[in-house]
């Protein structure tokens, strides 16, 4: 590289673009979709489920080990925050079910 190309904002090439299209959403460059009540971009309700889905599982297990852990140590209380936990990521699973659902 010489000391010119250094020198060059790398910026400049990207500034002088025209826009790609009409803005679909305002305030989104570019035509960017919302998503599912994220702003994400997700466009496929699959994909919305699935993400939903592993939300869901991966919480699951990190709520079930957390559960095998505090019944071996005998921490009842924690045991019942590990249970409070749970239903919280049931009803976001719920919630996210919901929203991929009724996408726009």
């Amino acid at each position: 590289m010489t000391k010119k190309d250094q020198d060059r904002d790398p910026w400049d090439e990207f500034d002088s673009l025209k826009p790609g299209g009409p803005d679909r959403v305002g305030g989104y460059p570019g035509g960017e979709p919302v998503g599912f009540g994220f702003r994400t971009g997700v466009r496929s309700a699959k994909v919305a489920i699935g993400f939903a889905v592993y939300a869901l599982t991966l919480g699951t297990i990190l709520v079930v080990i957390g559960a095998v852990v505090f019944i071996g140590q005998s921490q009842w209380l924690l045991l019942g925050l590990m249970v409070l936990i749970e239903a919280v990521f049931v009803l976001a699973f719920s919630r996210l079910l919901a929203q991929a659902r009724q996408r726009r």
